[in-house]
């Protein structure tokens, strides 16, 4: 075993610590349930909101015009789904929000990369990165339409800007937070600059890294909502704020469940890749 092994290799403190939580009662409960009754067990509060909501309309004490059945919802999303193109509008949304995450995660993360291991770098980006960033999406809006239009440029260039800022803070801050110990370690055993970069600097950002990449996800959906408020002719906002004109709320909420299923469904990606990218991490490869 090399020396760089031995120094991330669990120490025998750490092997009794993780006895002692292995024999502790969370961890017995934990295993009693299983991943499965885990995971039902987290659909359950929302299972149970779904069934009080459909038995409160049915029952006539919340109206169709404030909030309309989950059963009146379902039925929507089916007509919609084989007569009036909604399929075409999710495809829409998810290729915009797709391309803006595409471009903004590799400007945060090269961004990241240089500020990270570089302070002179720090100092000519990060003021000004920071003062961006602090700019809300609706202030901005009006130069971007101004700049690029109502069309997709307007729409992707929203959603990049805001993946950017998480991935670029994740990044630098995980670069930032790797052991000096390890990279010492690493250029006595003679590694060169990229090799200690690609074996050392960049595994231990990596958790931070993909904890940008779930920030960056929801908040590109948050982005797109604004974007496809203004001038948008397809996707998913453009289908509720269609909808707003002609008082339909059962179509309203079932855009927002769209949204909210996309987001369970982005976040569990992102907890796959952190499980596979991370199977030697003792926290991520534990079966999170």
């Amino acid at each position: 075993m090399s020396n760089i092994e031995q120094a991330v290799a669990p120490t025998d403190f750490d092997q009794v610590q993780t006895t002692e939580e292995t024999a502790s009662p969370e961890h017995a409960s934990t295993l009693q349930l299983g991943k499965r009754g885990l995971l039902l067990l987290s659909w359950l509060a929302p299972a149970a909101v779904v069934i009080v909501w459909e038995l409160l309309a049915r029952a006539g004490w919340i109206t169709p015009q404030v909030l309309p059945a989950p059963s009146k919802v379902i039925a929507t999303a089916i007509k919609l789904a084989t007569t009036e193109g909604l399929l075409n509008d999710l495809g829409v949304s998810l290729l915009r929000a797709a391309a803006g995450f595409a471009i903004g995660g590799s400007v945060g993360f090269a961004l990241g990369i240089l500020v990270g291991f570089s302070r002179i770098a720090e100092a000519a980006i990060d003021r000004s990165v920071q003062m961006i960033r602090a700019i809300p999406f609706l202030a901005v809006l009006p130069l971007v339409i101004v700049w690029l239009g109502v069309g997709e440029a307007e729409k992707i260039f929203l959603v990049a800007l805001g993946v950017t800022f998480p991935i670029y803070i994740n990044t630098t801050l995980g670069i930032r937070q790797v052991d000096p110990k390890l990279i010492e370690l690493g250029r006595v055993q003679g590694l060169g600059s990229l090799e200690l970069i690609r074996r050392i600097v960049l595994p231990g950002a990596l958790p931070s890294i993909l904890t940008g990449v779930r920030y960056a996800l929801a908040t590109a959906w948050l982005a797109l909502v604004v974007a496809e408020t203004i001038g948008a002719q397809s996707g998913i906002g453009f289908l509720a704020m269609d909808a707003r004109e002609f008082l339909r709320t059962d179509v309203i909420v079932l855009t927002i469940v769209i949204y909210a299923l996309i987001g369970v469904a982005a976040d569990a990606i992102a907890r796959l890749l952190e499980r596979r990218l991370l199977a030697w991490h003792p926290i991520y490869g534990g079966g999170r």
